[in-house]
């Protein structure tokens, strides 16, 4: 269970531009480690625990931000590269200025144990509270970070082939599902037929 106690798949993207720059800069202002949490989210389309995973070395050289970011997922095992934007690049240094973490630690360690990373649980709380904050009432949670990624790259005119592969579905009509644009799709239809 995710987002204020929806099922994940009723977990809703961030559709909303203004209110994701609300959600960013509410984050930005008040914690970096989180802010930076959410930019990987909405910059990846990786899932919270390969987010969670990540090393402070897997994005920063010691001196700046690295170019690409190359994991192997934990759910599916498959190799994901992707490049560190610029939105993104400018996160990491601003965490990095304030965070002192060696290479092999927790980029996203928890402020309670021995180099811990912050749990799921935390992660959604805290993306749920952010959300609350600047008046965002749909179903939210660490899984709409993902879906965040890809409804925007649609809506970016990024085709559904290249997002799917991006997400590892197996196919469009899951990714439409995913994001919700199936239902968009057949409310459309509804309304153009109008008997």
């Amino acid at each position: 269970m995710e987002g204020r106690g929806f099922p994940i798949n009723v977990v809703n993207p961030i559709r909303d531009r203004k209110k994701l720059g609300a959600v960013k800069a509410y984050l930005r202002g008040k914690n970096k480690r989180d802010y930076l949490l959410f930019m990987v989210g909405i910059s990846s389309a990786l899932r919270i625990s390969d987010i969670l995973n990540l090393k402070v070395k897997d994005v920063w050289t010691g001196k700046k931000p690295v170019e690409y970011i190359d994991l192997n997922e934990k759910k599916t095992g498959k190799y994901k590269r992707f490049p560190v934007t610029p939105n993104l690049s400018k996160a990491i240094k601003e965490y990095m200025a304030e965070y002192n973490g060696k290479p092999d630690d927790y980029l996203f360690v928890s402020r309670v144990g021995q180099n811990k990373p912050i749990t799921r649980q935390y992660a959604n709380l805290m993306l749920n509270n952010a959300c609350d904050m600047v008046g965002i009432t749909e179903p939210f949670g660490t899984h709409g970070m993902r879906k965040t990624w890809g409804y925007w790259a649609f809506k970016q005119g990024i085709s559904l082939d290249y997002i799917s592969i991006a997400l590892n579905h197996r196919s469009i009509a899951e990714t439409k599902r995913y994001l919700g644009l199936l239902q968009e799709d057949l409310d459309n239809i509804y309304l153009q037929v109008n008997l």
